[in-house]
């Protein structure tokens, strides 16, 4: 079977998504993606080796929560950041948006900061705490217009601890498999939505649950 080049592939998936692109950008993800898998050997980020996995299971279906995250000068926390996901790859293709990396993981939290160098982005920021830990005015500066996760949170975990630090009307915004339904069946005075979206270049459904902070 032929595969396609790595920045090719980014690219056709770059294109599905809908989003514009420069080739400066295409060779950020492609650094990206050459320091995950040296670091991967030595501090296993990611249970992912191919690099057509890295980036369609990682930066792809990083770049789904695009489709709900509102436009400008935002403010972004990625909550279980990991080795950069969601909030990496969204802030590539909009570097606009200021993010914060809160990632407790020492060794996730180093490869985070040495890839922010690595890539020469501006404005984000690695916080190696846990979010419970995390307060306004105090690790970060002021309420977020988006808290986001690729983590292993259930939803309604994921809104009790994320919202204190979300403005008022800001949003949640989170990844979830097939038993969405289930959980959401839990949440009560809750104003949600949810998105169906297929990750591009493959056939994996993604259920994008966007909850608004009252």
């Amino acid at each position: 079977m032929f595969i396609k080049k790595p920045d090719e592939l980014l690219k056709n998936g770059l294109i599905e998504l809908g989003l514009t692109f420069s080739s400066e950008q295409v060779n950020i993800f492609m650094n990206y993606l050459t320091e995950l898998k040296k670091w991967n050997k030595v501090y296993n980020l990611t249970g992912l080796k191919r690099d057509e996995d890295i980036i369609i299971k990682h930066f792809l279906d990083s770049l789904l929560y695009l489709s709900v995250i509102p436009n400008g000068k935002i403010m972004a926390a990625d909550i279980g950041s990991g080795a950069g996901f969601p909030g990496l790859p969204i802030k590539i293709i909009r570097p606009e948006i200021e993010i914060f990396l809160i990632e407790p993981s020492k060794k996730k939290s180093s490869f985070l900061r040495h890839i922010i160098m690595q890539l020469r982005l501006e404005k984000v920021e690695v916080i190696g705490k846990r979010i419970e830990e995390i307060k306004v005015n105090k690790e970060i500066p002021s309420f977020v217009d988006v808290g986001m996760t690729r983590a292993l949170f259930d939803i309604k975990a994921f809104i009790k601890k994320t919202s204190p630090i979300v403005k008022k009307d800001g949003f949640l915004i989170l990844s979830k498999g097939p038993k969405v339904t289930e959980e959401i069946a839990m949440l009560k005075k809750v104003d949600y939505e949810v998105f169906t979206l297929l990750i591009p270049m493959s056939d994996i459904k993604r259920n994008i649950v966007i909850v608004k902070v009252q």
